[in-house]
């Protein structure tokens, strides 16, 4: 008895594979999977796309860290990376990753099977309201229609119309038309059955290329929804206009923030302007790069004489930026970036681009800052060992020199000290991803200049999915067999809060990953709050520092992690510049 060719065939399967093989045309790499019943097409599909070397998946239980593992992918290379998970709460667990994505512009396509529009408000087990759940941040929203059909070829209307979607997220992604990057939400209903054999045609590299147009109308049906927020009150500038041209004459600063990049330093170099650059901004290096830069814009003669400010990226790490950005006798000049607007003083100039003009550079004013900065500047790095006391033929010398070198050995960390070790142990083919911790705030303040990758979720500046986005930093970053190694340094509530990232499953190759984890105990960063000198004492400790005593070996070992608990600089200075294979857990207890 001959079977029938679409014998065991299913519309949903048909549909997922049309929509995940025209993403992978456009450049989609990696595709992040939570297991679920009436998301089984899509995950089996991707599973395919990986056997044939086209994709590589990542298999994640936790959707929360599945959306950040993408996001981290999404932040390093630029390229969105998709997720794809089951109805009902999972989709909720996608928010905290589609916000911080949308407040910083990292390109992420949310894949969300759901059930059909007739089970919808019906009271169907696992069915919520999931169209328009994160429109207010999507750049694209699209409730699909339901798959009803078996494609012979790969060239039915139904396959073209989830080629075409899939065209449309992966454009909108990326920023397509005046809006920046960001996250896309495609809604995915579909009816049993839930999943069948794979479409021949999907086995061939280029399937569905031939017959996708990107100029057709999407196929009735499909809701469209744009996303809100970003930019949508500003009116952009016209393509291909002229960048804005800085004039010498005020007395300017400029400031990175997080994202900000390398352009932020070489318009700095070009105006002989002081450079005031967040340590996640990209832009930390450079010999106008003004160190202790709180202080100086603390200080009337400087500080307060600042006349214009251009901007790049996202400040957020301390109020003395955001209280500049914020006065209304300050010309802020900031330039358009993937996330949102910057308005603090509601009088900012947003701009694509800036020129510095033709003119001799302010030398008084920038020499005013340098001065500054060089008294601000410390070194953090270990004393040198004394070579003439250690060579010295004199008993009591040779003791001396051998002593204090002992002592240099064993002095206890501070937070001063990790940010530093772990800042000169990084280099260009390295990452070096900050969680929202305390030890941010110190490496901001007392780390010099230093071109090194750097991520950050500074986009809402929120404690959860620093893990999961710095392994998806290290799967980007390390593809194809690159150099280097990600180190993300967090607190320890943000590790517990992000704990579920630390799962990895067994089939995956592991990225050469380093977690160094300061632990103090709790939240410390809580203690430099006004409130924390007039609120009860025990109070502040139950509902803010929130102590824990987690034996951090313990997780280690259980998730399958290398784990070393250091105590003193030269022990972790070895430990970070020690060829890593795999993943590491590295604990540092801190002082209060």
């Amino acid at each position: 008895m001959t079977m029938p060719e679409d014998a065991g065939r299913a519309p949903a399967t048909d549909a997922a594979a049309a929509m995940v093989a025209r993403l992978v045309e456009r450049g989609v790499a990696h595709i992040v999977v939570s297991p679920g019943s009436r998301s089984q097409a899509l995950a089996l599909v991707a599973a395919a796309a990986e056997t044939s070397g086209r994709v590589r998946v990542h298999v994640r239980i936790d959707e929360r860290v599945a959306g950040f593992t993408a996001l981290g992918i999404g932040r390093e290379s630029g390229v969105p990376a998709a997720v794809v998970c089951t109805s009902g709460t999972a989709v909720a667990n996608l928010m905290p990753a589609a916000l911080e994505a949308h407040h910083a512009g990292v390109p992420l396509l949310l894949l969300t099977a759901d059930r059909p529009p007739e089970l919808r408000g019906v009271g169907a087990n696992q069915t919520t309201r999931q169209p328009g759940l994160f429109q207010p941040a999507t750049r694209l929203d699209i409730d699909a229609p339901v798959p009803d059909s078996i494609d012979a070829d790969g060239s039915s209307e139904q396959s073209r119309m989830f080629r075409r979607l899939a065209d449309e997220a992966f454009d909108a992604a990326l920023g397509a038309g005046t809006r920046p990057a960001g996250p896309v939400h495609v809604n995915l209903p579909f009816r049993e059955p839930l999943a069948g054999a794979l479409p021949p045609w999907f086995a061939v590299a280029d399937a569905g290329s031939s017959s996708a147009s990107e100029e057709e109308e999407p196929a009735s049906g499909a809701l469209y929804q744009g996303g809100g927020g970003i930019g949508e009150s500003d009116v952009p500038e016209e393509p291909g206009a002229a960048p804005l041209l800085l004039a010498q004459g005020p007395r300017t600063v400029v400031v990175a923030g997080a994202d900000a990049g390398a352009d932020a330093e070489r318009v700095s170099h070009e105006g002989g302007w002081p450079l005031i650059a967040e340590i996640v901004s990209g832009a930390r290096f450079g010999r106008l790069l003004v160190h202790g830069y709180r202080q100086a814009l603390s200080d009337p003669e400087l500080g307060g004489r600042v006349e214009r400010a251009v901007v790049w990226g996202h400040p957020t790490l301390s109020r003395e930026v955001t209280a500049l950005l914020g006065r209304d006798d300050v010309e802020v000049i900031a330039i358009r970036g993937p996330g949102e607007p910057l308005n603090l003083n509601g009088r900012t100039t947003a701009v694509d681009a800036v020129a510095v003009a033709p003119g001799d550079a302010d030398r008084a004013w920038l020499g005013e800052w340098m001065r500054a900065s060089r008294a601000a500047s410390v070194d953090l790095s270990p004393p040198a060992p004394d070579a003439d006391g250690l060579a010295s033929a004199v008993p009591r010398e040779r003791l001396s020199a051998v002593s204090a070198e002992l002592d240099v050995l064993r002095a206890p960390l501070d937070r001063a000290a990790l940010v530093d070790a772990v800042w000169r142990a990084s280099w260009p083919h390295d990452r070096l991803v900050f969680g929202s911790s305390r030890l941010v705030r110190v490496a901001d303040q007392v780390l010099g200049g230093k071109k090194v990758p750097v991520h950050a979720n500074r986009g809402l500046a929120g404690i959860d999915g620093t893990v999961a986005t710095a392994t998806g930093v290290a799967i980007a970053s390390q593809d194809e067999g690159r150099p280097g190694v990600t180190r993300v340094l967090l607190g320890d509530l943000a590790l517990l809060h992000d704990v579920g990232a630390l799962l990895l499953p067994a089939a995956e190759a592991e990225p050469r990953i380093q977690v160094i984890v300061g632990n103090d105990g709790g939240g410390t960063i809580f203690d430099g709050l006004e409130v924390a000198s007039v609120a009860d004492a025990a109070a502040i400790d139950r509902v803010q520092y929130t102590p824990q005593s987690v034996r951090l070996e313990h997780l280690a070992l259980a998730y399958g992690w290398e784990y070393r608990r250091i105590t003193t600089r030269a022990a972790l200075d070895q430990a970070l510049t020690s060829p890593a294979g795999g993943r590491q857990l590295i604990e540092v207890p801190l002082e209060r």
